[in-house]
């Protein structure tokens, strides 16, 4: 797949093949779904929690006698039954994350990028630099019609780049190390520097 290198003021730079085993394939929605499932799953807190009868803050005393009210049999206001009692069953800390084998992480990974590809939505630039100035940048990626774009750099992020973009709304840049699947379909436009290119091509060959 050959797709032209353009720069960030919009000028030509050449062209660059992608790899078909990468950009190529037929994307599938099941193992999008699971690699995202999975990432969600590891980002979850987890820190929900409720307090139970021997945490919560009444008296322990039996409320009313055993026999003769007529009502049920009651020992203390922390039971579950009573309004402000402890909870029965309820969430407690725990981790959400699961197993994920690494071969089908990759496999998400090339899905998602040859989903982007099938959509028309990768773009590959020459590099991403630029002098630390925000407002030069937001006007390059205006006149490029970048909505939502998601930046992937080589093995690391020009530091100036990353200054300049950090305060642009709806624009997120990573180092290819850091590219995962969630972060390439939540964004409309996928952003590959020629170093990028390279990079995810060595890691996912």
């Amino acid at each position: 797949m050959k797709l032209d290198v353009i720069k960030l003021d919009g000028g030509k730079a050449g062209s660059v093949e992608l790899d078909e085993a990468l950009f190529g394939l037929e994307p599938r929605a099941d193992i999008l779904h699971r690699v995202v499932r999975w990432q969600r799953n590891r980002a979850q807190a987890g820190t929900h929690k409720v307090k139970t009868r021997s945490e919560t803050s009444y008296s322990t005393k039996k409320i009313y006698r055993q026999k003769g009210t007529g009502g049920a049999r009651h020992g203390d206001r922390n039971a579950p039954i009573f309004r402000k009692g402890g909870i029965y069953k309820g969430p407690t800390p725990r981790s959400h994350a699961h197993d994920l084998p690494k071969k089908f992480r990759k496999l998400g990974l090339k899905h998602a990028l040859s989903a982007k590809a099938k959509e028309g939505a990768i773009v590959v630039i020459d590099t991403a630099e630029a002098d630390g100035k925000t407002s030069a940048l937001a006007k390059q990626v205006k006149n490029l019609g970048w909505k939502r774009a998601l930046i992937i750099d080589g093995a690391e992020v020009n530091e100036n780049f990353a200054k300049a973009a950090r305060n642009i709304d709806g624009l997120d840049v990573l180092p290819s190390v850091g590219a995962n699947v969630y972060d390439i379909l939540k964004r409309d436009t996928l952003v590959l520097t020629k170093a990028g290119v390279e990079a995810l091509e060595a890691r996912l060959k």
